[in-house]
């Protein structure tokens, strides 16, 4: 069963009841709210997402509940809960949507060891892997969205899963986590891209998540092999440029993006170096977006 054949009405009692288990494969994810518009907006950015049955094993047991201090229940603020312990400061109920999604990348960041994790955008064209390992503020986010809406397939934008024994990178085809000038940019760009109401005043400025495009969460269960490796940067005015970059620098770049490589030791170093041998390495610096998309479609082409 699809999330969208439960229905907003009985998201909102699952989730206030008990729970409903999302199929966030490789991993499943048990949500439980008392914040009756986080169900609506769950079931916009999740709807084809298949809901697993109350007695299948569960990895992450989540919930975003109204906080029960008075003077935080009168600001209308919310909690982060992780398996009945509250993990975050709470933060307005009206980013519950959110909360839910940055507390959801911490749970796998903190605990799914069986992968090397990276922050990175990670999209696949043709059976390969682009990745994309970047800080904040590098517009990543705002390149893999628009990568997404023309022709690349959306693994993830925030978390590459690196399986070390066969060297595949998993995605979730979870949402696109947008800020600030890149909501109305992507809006702008993609038109029919599906978007959550806005959020501001968050700790990262206004934030909006961009639901996957339909090919990426049909296909969400397909890994890819890595072929490229770009760090992006976003300069104001900039030309595109596509620069090869020292495979040095592209494997210090994605350790240090990585949420456990240290957790790894020897095996991490070396699925990193492997993963950066077989991979295009290059710096990637722009302004606009479709002169952007025009290098990355160069790119693919001119591949072997």
């Amino acid at each position: 069963m699809r999330l969208q054949d439960v229905g907003t009405a009985g998201l909102r009692a699952r989730m206030r009841d008990g729970g409903v288990t999302l199929r966030l494969s490789p991993f499943t994810v048990r949500v439980r709210s008392d914040i009756p518009h986080l169900a609506a907006d769950v079931a916009t950015m999740y709807r084809d997402f298949e809901v697993a049955g109350d007695d299948e094993f569960v990895d992450f047991h989540v919930a975003v509940l109204r906080s029960p201090h008075w003077l935080s229940r009168l600001q209308g603020r919310a909690e982060f809960w992780f398996d009945g312990q509250r993990s975050f400061t709470p933060l307005p109920a009206a980013q519950a949507l959110a909360m839910l999604e940055w507390g959801i990348n911490w749970c796998i960041a903190a605990h799914a060891h069986q992968y090397l994790l990276i922050h990175a955008a990670v999209l696949e064209r043709g059976g390969r892997a682009l990745l994309m390992p970047a800080p904040p503020g590098s517009g990543k986010s705002t390149l893999c969205a628009a990568l997404a809406h023309r022709g690349w397939r959306l693994l993830s934008d925030e978390l590459g899963l690196l399986d070390m024994s066969t060297g595949l990178v998993h995605g979730m085809a979870r949402p696109i986590n947008l800020k600030n000038a890149s909501i109305p940019l992507i809006r702008a760009f993609a038109p029919e891209a599906v978007f959550s109401a806005s959020m501001p005043n968050t700790a990262k400025g206004t934030v909006a998540l961009v639901r996957a495009p339909q090919d990426a969460i049909d296909a969400r269960l397909a890994p890819a092999r890595p072929a490229w490796v770009v760090l992006p940067a976003w300069r104001a005015d900039a030309a595109a440029q596509l620069v090869p970059v020292e495979r040095a620098r592209a494997f210090m770049d994605l350790a240090e993006q990585s949420f456990n490589y240290d957790v790894h030791g020897l095996a991490g170093f070396q699925a990193l170096g492997r993963l950066v041998d077989r991979c295009g390495c290059h710096r990637f610096e722009y302004s606009r977006l479709d002169e952007a998309l025009a290098c990355f479609d160069a790119l693919e082409e001119s591949a072997p």
